[in-house]
């Protein structure tokens, strides 16, 4: 029956490649090579490439333990055109998730790290989305990727340790301060349980000012988590 399902989808709702037009994926290898992924890790601040740790000493302060970003989001269009896509209308292309978690596991290799090692006894943790937002959209695209991650590595996926208590309004027009503020006592650690002593690590689109994640961070290490850091296709 998926097969079935596959053949009529690719019939009525043909996939083209975002990047050069190929009929039959959305992402082809070969425009997938073009998109430089990164082999390195940088601070939160963006200041300072990391040879060891997960951040330099002028973000201490911060409650984010460090940061996997596979991609810059402005060097290339292409990287700006999928997460457009996977996220916004009209498209809302939820199979990108595949691809788009596929280029996080490289990253990781790329660092010289191994994702089922890396991952082990830590949580996988989506940023939720608002109630209205997820209705809109139909899914949670830090989730799909947060799956498929999962699928690679085996580590579990926690969707019932975060919530968006409070609808905000979009963050891409906000400076920095005015996102801390606009994000303030908008999510909440709801099963402290499933958090307390592990490793956690936070799971979306894009990092621009680490407001969103940081707030979820301060949330969940407030529950009692060990460490928490993020992983993203990319960062602003």
């Amino acid at each position: 029956m998926p097969k079935v399902k596959n053949f009529l989808l690719d019939i009525f709702f043909p996939r083209f490649c975002l990047g050069c037009g190929r009929e039959a994926t959305y992402l082809c290898e070969d425009c997938m090579a073009t998109l430089e992924i990164s082999e390195h890790r940088y601070c939160l601040c963006d200041k300072a490439r990391l040879t060891s740790g997960g951040k330099c000493p002028r973000c201490d302060y911060k409650k984010l333990s460090g940061l996997y970003s596979a991609l810059s989001y402005k060097e290339k269009p292409l990287t700006r055109k999928l997460i457009h896509a996977f996220k916004y209308p009209p498209s809302y292309v939820k199979e990108l998730a595949v691809p788009l978690a596929s280029i996080i596991i490289d990253h990781i290799y790329l660092l010289g790290e191994t994702p089922k090692s890396l991952f082990k006894e830590g949580l996988l943790a989506p940023i939720p989305l608002d109630k209205k937002k997820m209705k809109q959209r139909g899914y949670n695209q830090s989730e799909e990727l947060a799956k498929e991650i999962s699928k690679a590595t085996g580590a579990p996926v926690a969707t019932n340790i975060l919530f968006k208590i409070k609808a905000t309004p979009a963050q891409m027009e906000l400076g920095e301060k005015e996102r801390r503020e606009n994000l303030k006592d908008s999510f909440k650690c709801g099963n402290t349980e499933c958090v307390r002593g592990k490793n956690i690590f936070l799971v979306d689109d894009v990092y621009t000012t680490g407001s969103t994640i940081e707030e979820c961070a301060s949330q969940l290490l407030l529950a009692g988590a060990k460490q928490v850091q993020g992983i993203v296709v990319a960062r602003d």
